[in-house]
């Protein structure tokens, strides 16, 4: 079964490396910082010599079989460090890889990293190099994870924040663990091994907050009214207009209209609708809040939103679109609809 981060810390620190790693995911800090600690890992341990293959499209998979076979040159141990960014090697690939765990060449460590990845991924050739070594997914943290990890982060660095200020910087940063990561560091610099209160970090941190679209629209749909509020407010902040928001809110609409609609299985509407699996749970639990008829209101209401951002009709477009994240988000919510304009 998969490793996950904190297990293979734990593996790093103990003796002999495996002969394959998988590390993957789109939390990219994560995924880096795990490929970089097994790399130091493995210089220590008299790894010397690293080989790069980039697996592009145009990539040919002969040379990964030539690279496990070749003799080093400088060092009696070696790294094949293959970049596979799509996470799917095709056919020919996955052939090569599987062969390639069955016959794994003696001191030489393949470290595997993709930077795109969800359960979809996870087929015969990933089954192989779990059997061979080790797979880690790097899935990104959920909202209740973020404080554990930003404490254990500042612990790491000498940094010595309180639950306000630890809870403050989260709601900075929303869930980007890149701005978090940058953060910490110049909170080192700037404040060293003192206590940390709330004041203080609003004080010396910037808002790093990754507000976009899709969260705004993932918040709603998970029944987060409040997170989808404040990311409109810090949408509309940012300058962010009414006309370029509605776009990807009314595509989301139409789809839950759509399933809400399907009439059997709804594994096989996600499958019609091109939905990946990682995303399935975002939709199912907005489908389980409401039915077709509420969708179908809040889609023209929607559409009314975006009349009223044009200078079509009489209301405040944003006021109406912070009734229409809460109507998504609890669908209990009274909602006026395209015809009250």
């Amino acid at each position: 079964m998969p490793t996950s981060l904190s297990q293979l810390h734990k593996h790093l620190a103990g003796g002999e490396l495996k002969p394959v790693y998988l590390l993957a995911g789109e939390e990219h800090l994560l995924l880096l910082e795990a490929a970089d600690a097994l790399r130091a890992r493995a210089r220590a341990l008299g790894y010397s010599e690293r080989e790069v293959l980039d697996a592009d499209a145009n990539f040919d998979w002969n040379a990964l079989a030539q690279a496990g076979a070749s003799l080093s040159l400088f060092a009696t141990r070696r790294m094949i460090d293959l970049r596979l960014p799509t996470g799917k090697p095709g056919k020919d690939g996955a052939a090569a890889l599987i062969e390639y765990c069955g016959h794994a060449p003696p001191d030489t460590i393949l470290l595997i990293t993709c930077t795109q990845w969800s359960k979809a991924h996870e087929t015969a050739w990933v089954a192989t190099v779990e059997k061979a070594g080790i797979f880690v997914p790097a899935w990104p943290l959920k909202p209740d994870q973020l404080p554990d990890w930003i404490a254990a982060r500042c612990a790491s660095r000498g940094l010595k924040p309180d639950r306000a200020a630890i809870d403050a910087l989260a709601e900075r940063i929303e869930g980007n663990l890149l701005a978090a990561a940058q953060e910490i560091d110049k909170l080192v610099l700037l404040h060293g091994d003192k206590p940390l209160d709330a004041e203080t970090l609003e004080a010396l941190v910037a808002d790093s907050a990754r507000f976009d679209v899709f969260k705004l629209a993932d918040a709603a749909l998970a029944g987060d009214a409040a997170r989808s509020l404040r990311i409109l407010t810090g949408l509309r902040a940012e300058g962010e207009q009414i006309p370029g928001l509605m776009g990807w809110l009314l595509n989301q609409l139409q789809l839950l209209a759509r399933l809400a609609a399907t009439e059997g299985n709804l594994a096989a509407a996600f499958r019609a609708e091109r939905i990946w699996p990682a995303r399935e749970g975002v939709y199912r639990k907005a489908l389980q809040r409401a039915d077709r008829k509420h969708w179908e209101t809040c889609l023209l209401q929607a559409a009314r939103i975006d009349r009223l951002s044009k200078g079509r009709g009489v209301g405040d477009a944003w006021v109406e679109f912070e009734r229409l994240l809460v109507a998504m988000a609890m669908p209990r919510t009274r909602l006026l609809t395209a015809g009250s304009a």
